[in-house]
């Protein structure tokens, strides 16, 4: 049957997520961020959606 639970799905969730920060964080650098918390940001929430796809928390 179908295996819904691929490492391309975690990969994908993971870029998703680190793409809207990504966005949200590059605008906040360009007011004055710095970057290395703009970078920390994007990672946790890379991090967190991956997390949140592995134990089906979306």
């Amino acid at each position: 049957m179908y295996n819904g639970n691929t490492k391309k799905d975690y990969i994908q969730a993971g870029l998703v997520a680190g793409l809207g920060a990504g966005v949200a964080t590059s605008f906040a650098v360009g007011q004055g961020q710095h970057p290395a918390i703009a970078l920390a940001i994007t990672l946790m929430a890379s991090g967190f959606a991956m997390l949140c796809h592995r134990y089906d928390l979306i």
